[in-house]
């Protein structure tokens, strides 16, 4: 089993959360599994490209794929992973616009 250094951790986590549609299904992770058809339904999304984020998430190592008989279940791949998106989203940002408004323009702010 590969073992990732924190900022590679960081980084995958931050790529993950980079697209609304994937932090999205990590947030409806975070209260337990779910099949992809659930998951679809739920979040409003195709199920080819929910399977386009799923496979991401996978190879992030963020998510894992559980065999139940013929169908598969998506699990967050640490319980420490629910803990870190509970804190993210009770977190209280300060955004300033116009720290950003230069780098709008080239599509590197957020």
């Amino acid at each position: 089993m590969e073992t990732l250094t924190r900022i590679e951790v960081l980084t995958r986590f931050g790529h993950a959360l980079s697209d609304a549609t994937r932090a999205r299904v990590l947030v409806a992770l975070r209260t337990g599994g779910a099949y992809p058809t659930e998951l679809a339904e739920q979040l409003g999304v195709g199920r080819t490209s929910l399977s386009n984020h799923l496979a991401c998430l996978r190879g992030c190592g963020l998510v894992v794929a559980v065999p139940k008989g013929k169908r598969v279940r998506y699990e967050l791949a640490d319980g420490g992973l629910r803990q870190a998106l509970e804190d993210l989203l009770g977190t209280v940002l300060a955004p300033d616009a116009d720290a950003c408004a230069p780098a709008r323009a080239g599509g590197e702010c957020c």
